[in-house]
């Protein structure tokens, strides 16, 4: 039996953030309809990399039901509300108050099921003086000043995937187990609400401290502002490694023995992690002069050894054929995809829903399932 086994989640749905979150949840068994408006989850028409289908949306409604609801017509809202009635989670990230206009606002659905987990993702909240504003990934990348602390010295930079959905998909997707866990306590269900601005501010809370302290990070691409050496070196062949040190007890071994450089681990300028930031530029100049003198297979070698932390800097066709990765296959109806396996592995297992919808491709069977009661 797996985790949500027998648990309804409703997700009135598009783009990235509310989809990635009922992924999740789909594959820990839950039952999540998704109700998609006639023309579809505009996140369909991304891009067509995936057999002709769009790889968001393959990757992020892998396990959903797909119904088709016109929410103007009264009856499609009274459906709605039917389905919603029997549900133990209902996820939405519409544009805020757009539900309420309907009637089926949050304290409206709880009203009618005073156990129901409603989860409500927007890109600013409800109040506040950005709360009417458009929202999407980039847009908050932007605005929350991730972007400027993202790319190299000449230039800020969009986080290559869409961090901040995901990350407010995942902050749902923790909230409503919470609140499942606390319904089961209380009988109560909860009205939750996430917006992506906070859960991106929340995660930029070290840089937000550096700032307030006056130092705010400068962009150094493939380094790290706090940590020293961090960062990017080639070998004499040319290949490119990223070699990490944490700690001054790491700094010691690796000065000694792939530096060769002991000196360096007992200088005070080097000695600590403070002093190597402060003087980044000699210690990555004493780590470039090393690795340009050692063939990749040279310096792979002397790293696992001394058990320094390091990674090939690979791009994204390398990891098609990586050894770590585990990969899954997944139906769509264009034919089966290979994608990445979900990361949670329960006793030996990797759960993952594995049948992606096609835009209302079971309107009728759950028009069916939730009709009216028939009069007696």
């Amino acid at each position: 039996m797996t985790a949500l086994e027998g648990k309804l989640v409703i997700t009135i749905e598009q783009a990235v953030a509310a989809p990635f979150c009922t992924s999740r949840l789909a594959d820990a068994g839950a039952r999540v309809i998704k109700v998609e408006r006639p023309e579809g989850d505009f996140a369909r028409g991304y891009d067509k990399a995936a057999n002709g289908l769009s790889s968001y949306f393959v990757w992020l409604n892998r396990g959903k039901e797909s119904v088709v609801l016109d929410l103007k017509d009264a009856g499609d809202r009274e459906l709605l509300l039917r389905m919603i009635e029997r549900a133990d989670v209902l996820v939405q990230n519409l544009k805020p108050g757009s539900l309420d206009r309907m009637g089926l606002g949050p304290q409206a659905l709880l009203a009618r099921n005073p156990g129901l987990v409603c989860c409500s993702i927007s890109g600013y909240g409800d109040t506040g003086p950005y709360s009417g504003r458009k929202a999407y990934d980039l847009l908050i990348q932007a605005d929350s000043g991730l972007c400027s602390i993202t790319g190299g010295p000449e230039s800020a930079a969009r986080v290559g995937i869409s961090l901040v959905d995901i990350a407010t998909g995942a902050t749902a997707h923790a909230a409503i187990l919470e609140a499942l866990l606390q319904r089961d306590r209380t009988g109560r269900g909860v009205d939750i609400r996430i917006s992506m601005f906070d859960v991106i501010a929340d995660w930029l809370a070290v840089p937000f401290l550096h700032a307030r302290a006056g130092t705010p990070p400068q962009r150094i691409g493939l380094a790290h502002p706090s940590i020293s050496p961090y960062g990017v070196f080639s070998t004499r062949d040319g290949r490119e490694v990223l070699v990490s040190i944490q700690n001054d007890r790491e700094w010691a071994i690796f000065a000694r023995d792939v530096l060769a450089r002991p000196d360096m681990a007992a200088d005070p300028d080097f000695s600590t992690n403070n002093g190597r930031v402060q003087n980044r530029a000699a210690v990555d100049a004493a780590v470039a002069k090393r690795f340009a003198a050692l063939d990749h297979d040279e310096a792979v070698r002397l790293l696992v050894e001394t058990d320094t932390a390091f990674a090939d800097v690979n791009g994204i066709g390398d990891l098609l054929t990586h050894p770590h990765l585990t990969q899954t296959d997944i139906d769509t109806e264009t034919g089966p995809q290979t994608v990445p396996a979900p990361a949670a592995v329960r006793d030996g297992e990797r759960h993952v829903a594995r049948r992606v919808p096609g835009l209302g491709a079971d309107s009728m069977a759950i028009r069916q399932e939730f009709a009216p009661a028939p009069h007696r």
